[in-house]
């Protein structure tokens, strides 16, 4: 479970809702119908949008090791910092 992705989706699912309703609102179609499944399809977009966009993030960052586990042991207090 990629962490960053679940605190991304906090931001993209508004983000992805707000924009789909305004495309469907401007397209000129004002009945609820519409508006409930251009919001349902953001909201269920948001996730996989989150995922992408973190994992784009993680690889542009040089510091991210995608070898560690984020259950291992921890480290050694004793060892020199990096």
């Amino acid at each position: 479970m990629d962490r960053l992705s679940l605190v991304l989706t906090l931001a993209t699912g508004p983000v992805l809702t707000g924009g789909l309703v305004i495309v469907v609102l401007s397209l000129g179609y004002y009945g609820w119908a519409p508006v409930v499944a251009a919001a349902a399809t953001g909201i269920v977009l948001s996730w996989p949008a989150a995922y992408v966009v973190s994992r784009w993030i993680k690889r542009q960052d040089p510091q991210f090791d995608h070898t560690r586990k984020g259950s291992g042991p921890l480290p050694d207090p004793s060892a020199p910092e990096a």
